[in-house]
């Protein structure tokens, strides 16, 4: 029997969900909650590193994010698709992992990759309760699929305040030292990209700044849930200890 996790992250590359929301991931494993990322690709397409370096790099990462499963499924990096095969794969690892929630990328971003797997995790997180639908497995169903924000912003359903993790996703994403700018890594001579400049991950961070500073916090991290969410106690959500933060 697979470990069941609390929250599992799905993303088309590695490094994707570190870029993304690595510190809400981590503060739910500080919290105590299993946590887990299945990446759809190896990443092979990338202009940077190789196919066995970027696992290596997950792995890293995965370690300093406290994950108890991190997985690649094997899709072809630059042909990720919502056709039947993938959705077997991805509904092979949810009933697997039996997740409580679902994280995938907003389906309006840069990388067409990604997109693609928007719709394939919300398809696959639906299809999975479909007991018709034979894998061998027990039929189930996530409590609910969570966009997290990439390159396109959104109008946020909830902010994460990841404060005290910021620092461990920093570390997180430097893990994947083939991808990203490092002046110590003299001997990485691959070709530049955007992503390994300087300045992206100065974006990062001030990105986290600014989400943040929604929040009356030092660092945020955004989320959009396409169903309205249900709530018991007002009072209890957004009452002293909340408006404290603000004048």
């Amino acid at each position: 029997m697979s470990l069941q996790l609390d929250a599992l992250a799905f993303a088309a590359h590695p490094d994707d969900v570190e870029l993304s929301c690595a510190g809400t991931i981590i503060k739910l494993a500080k919290i105590g909650y299993k946590t887990g990322i299945v990446s759809l690709t190896a990443g092979e397409m990338g202009t940077r590193g190789t196919p066995e370096i970027r696992q290596k790099e997950f792995e890293a990462a995965g370690e300093i994010m406290g994950l108890s499963v991190h997985k690649i499924l094997g899709v072809p990096d630059s042909r990720v698709q919502a056709n039947e095969e993938n959705r077997l794969k991805v509904i092979k690892a949810i009933r697997a992992y039996t997740p409580k929630i679902v994280f995938a990328p907003y389906w309006e971003t840069r990388h067409p990759d990604h997109a693609h797997c928007s719709h394939l995790v919300r398809e696959s997180a639906f299809f999975s309760g479909l007991k018709k639908i034979d894998t061998g497995q027990a039929p189930f169903r996530p409590g609910k699929v969570i966009y997290y924000m990439e390159m396109y912003d959104f109008s946020p359903s909830f902010i994460v305040d990841v404060s005290d993790t910021f620092a461990d996703k920093i570390k997180s994403i430097r893990a994947y030292d083939s991808q990203f700018h490092n002046p110590q890594n003299s001997a990485n001579e691959d070709e530049e990209t955007f992503i390994s400049s300087p300045e992206f991950l100065e974006f990062i961070i001030h990105r986290g700044e600014y989400w943040g500073n929604k929040i009356g916090a030092k660092y945020g991290e955004p989320f959009l849930i396409r169903e309205p969410i249900s709530i018991t106690d007002p009072v209890a959500l957004f009452g002293e200890a909340h408006l404290t933060k603000f004048p």
